[in-house]
């Protein structure tokens, strides 16, 4: 069955082919985090949706080498540096360690590479070269090198393949040094920032003088480096169609005069609470905030996997809840699957496979995927009641969810671990019901009950969890 998936590039949903002639190897690059603050909820979802993307084609047995760059120099970067009056490691590294613990914690797989943009200077220094030569780069009077659409356009090359711009509506013949300039702006855009005073020890020696390189030349450089001159998906979030991606591929086809990504997709806008996100709002959540608040990472990747990446998704304190009820009812349904098959092992049952893989071959769609698992729950529920499940089918049955959740990566879970007094407790009820003392193994249970603990009595003997 063939994966379709909407291609930014083209406007439409196409039938995914890789570049690779055996049809095997997939390139992917995802813009990462810019590491000057912790990730919001909003950087999130497109972490979570170019994971999505990334397991789907692995279960629908492509080769995937996933890049996920960090930007580790740039603006923002620069002016928190010195602020805090501390170097650009120190600064950035601290960030950088807590964007992959937040991504662990939403179970999102660890990408093949997660370059940093220091690292990659000189490759930037080459690609700028190369563009210079081609005289589409130029260096200006305060020493800044700079892309110049003009000279870009001359040479027959389209800007504006992602979106559709109004060049006569727009201003033209501008130049911009900054990473995030207006979008209505038809600017040339720096590629090499001269050194000045603010930028303290951030900058590098060059052609064109000390200074650092400009946000757009960084993915490029990164992306062609560790997946070739053209390669097949390149992901984001939709705020950064333009200027950033057009920039990236109008530098990397000027440079190379090849096609530089087949296959664009980009994810909508997350509001939280029906409006745009926002710290004087209160709207605003990092992961930790929503942790802090009692939430799981699984809860909230789960809530993030509802709404199909094209569709503006509103993320919501109740929808969180709502996704811990659904994960209840689905870890109820697998608790029992394991229960009847023990030790048992078996090959996936079909039908829950098949039909999920249809769900998302058709772009991701997650809606149709959930629909499929949760008529998987309600049958295999049905199946559970009427004693229909050998081992070997109720193992079957398993094997079938772990392909499932090899894409959705939900995980099960975690088991809560009870303190030494709930332990003691759970130890003093089931010696009152050996004895036949069912008023206090009756009164134990309410005591265990009021601490936030439930009994759950199986062919196994007790079992707590969390009430």
């Amino acid at each position: 069955m063939a994966v379709k998936l909407f291609n930014t590039l083209t406007r439409s949903v196409l039938d995914f082919a890789p570049l690779d002639p055996a049809g095997k190897n997939v390139g992917l690059y995802c813009c990462g985090p810019t590491v000057h603050d912790f990730a919001h909820i909003g950087n999130f979802r497109t972490f979570v949706f170019a994971d999505l993307v990334r397991r789907f084609l692995e279960f629908s047995g492509y080769a995937v080498t996933h890049v996920m760059n960090v930007t580790d120099v740039e603006d923002k970067i620069i002016k928190r540096v010195r602020e805090n009056q501390t170097t650009l490691r120190d600064f950035t590294g601290k960030y950088e360690a807590e964007f992959f613990k937040d991504l662990a914690e939403l179970r999102c797989l660890r990408p093949t590479h997660t370059p940093r943009a220091t690292e990659y200077i000189a490759e930037m220094i080459t690609l700028i070269e190369q563009l210079t030569a081609r005289g589409i780069a130029y260096q200006a009077a305060d020493g800044s090198v700079y892309f110049s659409i003009e000279k870009y356009r001359g040479c027959g090359c389209r800007y504006g393949q992602l979106v559709n711009l109004n060049f006569d509506g727009m201003r033209a013949g501008e130049r911009v040094a900054s990473d995030d300039y207006e979008k209505e702006s038809l600017a040339d855009f720096a590629l090499w920032k001269a050194r000045v005073p603010d930028d303290g020890d951030v900058f590098w020696p060059s052609p064109w003088g000390e200074g650092r390189p400009g946000w757009h030349i960084e993915c490029s450089a990164m992306s062609m480096k560790l997946l070739g001159t053209s390669f097949d998906l390149h992901l984001g979030g939709e705020d950064l169609m333009f200027p950033h991606h057009e920039d990236e591929i109008a530098q990397s086809e000027g440079a190379t005069g090849k096609p530089f990504v087949k296959h664009w997709m980009h994810g909508a806008h997350l509001l939280v609470e029906g409006k745009k996100m926002s710290k004087s709002l209160g709207n605003y959540f990092t992961l930790r905030d929503l942790l802090a608040k009692g939430f799981s990472g699984r809860e909230i990747r789960c809530l993030l996997l509802t709404a199909h990446y094209r569709e503006q998704f509103n993320f919501t304190l109740d929808g969180l809840a709502g996704a811990r009820t659904a994960l209840a009812r689905l870890d109820e349904c697998l608790a029992k699957l394991r229960e009847i098959s023990g030790s048992t092992s078996a090959a996936p049952a079909e039908k829950l496979v098949a039909d999920f893989r249809a769900a998302l071959a058709d772009d991701l769609n997650v809606s149709k995927a959930w629909a499929v698992i949760f008529d998987w729950v309600r049958d295999t529920n049905r199946r559970l009641v009427a004693n229909e499940l050998t081992p070997a089918l109720a193992a079957a049955e398993l094997a079938a969810w772990e392909r499932v959740d090899s894409v959705f990566g939900l995980g099960g879970k975690a088991e809560a671990e009870a303190p030494p007094d709930i332990l003691a407790l759970l130890e003093a009820r089931t010696a009152a019901k050996k004895a036949k003392d069912f008023k206090r193994a009756d009164a134990v249970r309410d005591e265990l009950k009021a601490k936030g603990w439930a009994v759950e009595d199986t062919a196994k003997g007790p079992k707590l969890k969390r009430a």
